[in-house]
């Protein structure tokens, strides 16, 4: 019985990897934007909005990490 080589990861190996990813993405990414924050000179409303884009724009650099753990592929139109 011959087994056929696995090309790349499978989709639970992406899965698992992405997970741990995002972890370490999110906590390096909250110690930065608290870092920040420290030296922000304004009020209530400084505070506010740059709080609002921080927890807001964490989404971006991790949409491509899910991309890939979910094995997305581009269709090809004809």
């Amino acid at each position: 019985m011959e087994h056929e080589p696995v090309k790349g990861l499978r989709l639970p190996q992406r899965r698992l990897i992405a997970c741990i990813g995002i972890v370490v993405f999110l906590a390096v990414y909250v110690v930065i934007v608290t870092a920040i924050a420290g030296f922000l000179h304004g009020g209530k409303i400084t505070a506010l909005v740059f709080f609002a884009l921080a927890g807001t724009l964490w989404g971006l650099p991790i949409i491509p990490l899910i991309s890939w753990s979910e094995n997305y592929k581009k269709k090809k139109k004809k």
